[in-house]
């Protein structure tokens, strides 16, 4: 369940030009057609996917007219490459870095939806440490990869008055940090509290980077500006179809979506996928109070944008609307 969720992305000059030339879309197909869509998903899956494969087993892309196939990601899979190629028709976008990194390089692909309105992302301490809040961890070593320094950790020194000297490196193994009760390490609010619970028989103490104001979405729906353009009608449907699978993945009965998972990816077990499920729900991952399943602002996105741009992620100028299109989802009640 560990994973480096950030990718920031090479080559990016050959894929504005590959996503430029139609990123190999399908026409729209006919009436009496179903249209044929791919969708990459940027990790194995898992139940952090569940409301996309939720969707597929019940029926709610094939009611819409949409015949879906989910290509699971994992750790050498790189979705915005994959759609800049023509390979997938829908990706998922792990986090804003990545969706902002592509309109800092004027790829043509947005983001259309975000089926995670807080970014999992947390902080773990042990509990006997007097570390009762972010602010506490001041000085405490951080254990963060490569990745995570260029994004989430902007926000924390920002925020917080933190340090580079703080930072070590964290290669997704917890053993570092159960041999220093002083270390604090990255993690998914989904994931790595449940795996140092089993493996060292304590509960870290959590702290969601988003409860404590981290504006970033997370498991955005990409779509290149072709696909926008020549099919949005495809792209609604399958919106409108995830809206209706998260529902009925995190409220319902999630065991079609389930056993979609566990055939996918073997290494999946049933006790990971309750626990997951049941954290997204307790945290509001997916649906916090009074937020639409997959909605966007332009509020949310400037504020992410700003604090980036303070810190020189990306120049003040940039336009980032081109990053994202509020077209196909509605808007947070008042």
């Amino acid at each position: 369940m560990t994973r480096l969720r950030m990718l920031f992305l090479v080559g990016l000059g050959v894929l504005a030009a590959a996503c430029s030339d139609g990123g190999g879309q399908k026409p729209e197909a006919a009436n009496d057609k179903m249209t044929e869509l791919t969708f990459a998903t940027d990790w194995r899956a898992e139940a952090e996917q569940g409301g996309y494969y939720q969707a597929l087993a019940t029926g709610e892309y094939e009611k819409r007219g949409l015949k879906v196939t989910i290509m699971q990601g994992g750790p050498a899979v790189n979705v915005p490459q994959l759609l800049a190629a023509g390979s997938v028709d829908l990706g998922i976008g792990s986090n804003s870095f990545i969706v902002l990194n592509l309109a800092a390089e004027k790829v043509p692909v947005k983001a259309v939806a975000a089926f995670m309105q807080k970014d999992p992302q947390v902080l773990l301490a042990h509990p006997d440490q007097g570390i009762n809040s972010i602010a506490d961890m001041k000085g405490h070593p951080m254990l963060l990869s490569d990745a995570s320094v260029t994004a989430f950790w902007v926000w924390l020194k920002a925020k917080y008055g933190f340090t580079d000297d703080q930072v070590h490196k964290y290669n997704f193994n917890p053993g570092p940090f159960l041999a220093n009760p002083e270390a604090v390490q990255q993690g998914y609010v989904t994931s790595e509290p449940y795996t140092i619970e089993q493996q060292a028989g304590f509960k870290p103490k959590v702290f969601l980077l988003a409860d404590e104001g981290y504006p970033g979405y997370a498991s955005m729906v990409l779509a290149p500006d072709s696909m926008i353009e020549k099919n949005p009608k495809a792209i609604r449907a399958f919106v409108e179809a995830s809206i209706a699978g998260w529902k009925s993945y995190l409220n319902g009965d999630p065991s079609p979506a389930n056993a979609l998972i566990l055939k996918e990816n073997p290494e999946m077990t049933q006790a990971i996928l309750d626990q997951a499920r049941e954290k997204m729900k307790t945290y509001g991952i997916i649906q916090p109070d009074g937020v639409p399943v997959g909605a966007m602002t332009d509020a949310r996105w400037d504020e992410f944008f700003k604090v980036a741009a303070q810190q020189g992620i990306y120049k003040q100028d940039l336009d980032y609307h081109d990053a994202y299109t509020l077209k196909f989802i509605s808007p947070p009640a008042p």
